[in-house]
């Protein structure tokens, strides 16, 4: 197998080439046709999140199809097509386990991070936590879908059924979050880094009702807004623009330090909330939602050797839509 690894954070990716993995019980290996390069894969790399297993391979939006499976697995085939996203495993025995939150489990493994991941040409997942997906769509089109969408659909489950939503940073996974609210007959306030007019006019041309940047305030009271920006001056910044009782949710798993604000801008019962990880049910859910909503993705789209600029790009703002490693690409 070929892969790009981390050797050490804030170190740029090596190219490396090992012996195929094999997987264990329980486990599916999976020849990786696309794996989507997410802002946490960045966080990763960057030293922003804590005791990655090193070296590791990082990438956690994974669409392949198995090519080897473990004894113990059972609804899964040679042959199959399956997403792997950035939850791997948890215990299942743990109190948050126990209650339905696995995202929340003391012990998981994470792809990507504490297991390797999707940037190369195989990946070994357990067989649980891995989905089933259809046989229609690109590859690359739904990749964005495994992290982008998934965190993207919790996180506007999280607001809540406000009819008027701003979205803060129009990257990834608002811009699949957005078709989703407008298919639910939601109006989109789309805030971007100020001067990003392609950003702006991305939005308008995915229905948002107003795009403008990030200090900006909206038209309209907000009933909710999520943040997809690591950005922790967005906070209340997002706070001023939402309504009585309206509630701001951090949809990162890491974000720079949140500012001191004034008590005005929570009191009147307004909410500030975070999303941790993904469950195998959200899973269920919005794949189905994606289809019936007919999500299309936007992606820019690299050869797998091409990792480190990718991840360049992402950091440096200029994408729109999302990215995504083609191990097969020239």
């Amino acid at each position: 197998m070929q892969a790009m690894v981390l050797q050490r954070p804030l170190e740029p990716l090596t190219f490396v080439e090992r012996p195929d993995p094999q997987p264990s019980q329980g486990e599916v290996r999976v020849r990786v046709s696309a794996c989507g390069v997410c802002r946490t894969d960045l966080h990763v790399v960057d030293g922003e999140l804590p005791n990655p297993k090193l070296p590791i391979i990082p990438g956690h939006e994974i669409v392949g199809r198995i090519d080897a499976v473990g004894k113990g697995v059972d609804g899964l085939a040679v042959g199959m097509r399956v997403g792997i996203p950035w939850l791997g495993q948890t215990c299942g025995r743990c109190e948050y386990c126990r209650e339905g939150r696995e995202n929340l489990c003391n012990n998981p493994l994470f792809t990507g991070y504490t297991r390797d991941g999707g940037f190369a040409t195989h990946a070994v997942a357990n067989a649980k936590f891995a989905f089933r997906l259809p046989d229609n769509g690109e590859d690359a089109a739904i990749a964005p879908l495994l992290c982008a969408g998934l965190i993207g659909w919790r996180s506007l489950k999280i607001a809540g059924e406000g009819r008027r939503i701003g979205l803060c940073g129009f990257g990834a996974a608002a811009h699949i979050i957005a078709q989703v609210a407008r298919w639910q007959g939601r109006d989109v306030f789309a805030f971007t880094r100020s001067g990003d007019t392609a950003a702006m006019d991305f939005a308008r041309k995915l229905g948002s009702k107003w795009a403008g940047s990030s200090e900006e305030k909206p038209p309209e009271e907000l009933d909710c807004a999520i943040i997809y920006a690591p950005v922790g001056a967005l906070v209340p910044l997002a706070l001023g623009a939402v309504r009585k009782g309206g509630r701001v949710v951090c949809a990162g798993i890491h974000m720079s330090d949140i500012p001191a604000f004034p008590y005005r801008l929570l009191w009147e019962e307004r909410e500030v909330r975070s999303v941790a990880n993904l469950t195998r049910r959200d899973g269920d859910e919005f794949f189905d939602v994606a289809t019936r909503a007919a999500v299309v993705t936007e992606t820019v789209r690299y050869p797998l050797r091409q990792a480190n600029e990718a991840l360049s790009d992402l950091r440096m703002g200029r994408l729109q839509g999302a990215a995504v490693l083609v191990p097969d690409a020239l």
